[in-house]
């Protein structure tokens, strides 16, 4: 486990083995984005990049940064569910009480994974 700050919040940090392994092998830093979606419904998801895109990322070590970002759609109508809508930032009040507490990562038959949360053990 490793521990990093994001919005004056403590986040911990678990890789698998595997996820380990294959941040050692790699020849740039992995950008990993912790992205809370305001819609109709509240969605999390974390994308994976190999370039920086959020200007906040927080170097966890050489090879991972971490970063999170809220969104929202611009409307919220179902026949726009698909393709994904256009996506905005979210300016929420005390972000850092939507900051995650967690994140866990994985690799898997040669793909990323990952979730995070807000309750902590």
């Amino acid at each position: 486990m490793i521990e990093i700050s994001i919005q004056n919040k403590s986040v911990q940090i678990y890789l698998s083995k595997s996820a380990e392994k294959a941040l050692q092998q790699r020849n740039s830093a992995l950008f990993v984005e912790m992205e809370l979606y305001f819609s109709c419904l509240i969605r999390k998801q974390v994308l994976f990049h190999d370039r920086q895109r959020q200007s906040d990322s927080v170097p966890v070590n050489d090879n991972l940064s971490v970063s999170f970002h809220p969104v929202m759609t611009e409307s919220c109508m179902l026949k726009d569910a698909e393709p994904e809508p256009a996506k905005s930032d979210f300016e929420i009040q005390r972000r850092e009480c939507f900051t995650p507490r967690w994140l866990k990562l994985d690799y898997k038959k040669g793909n990323w994974q990952g979730e995070f949360g807000y309750k902590t053990n």
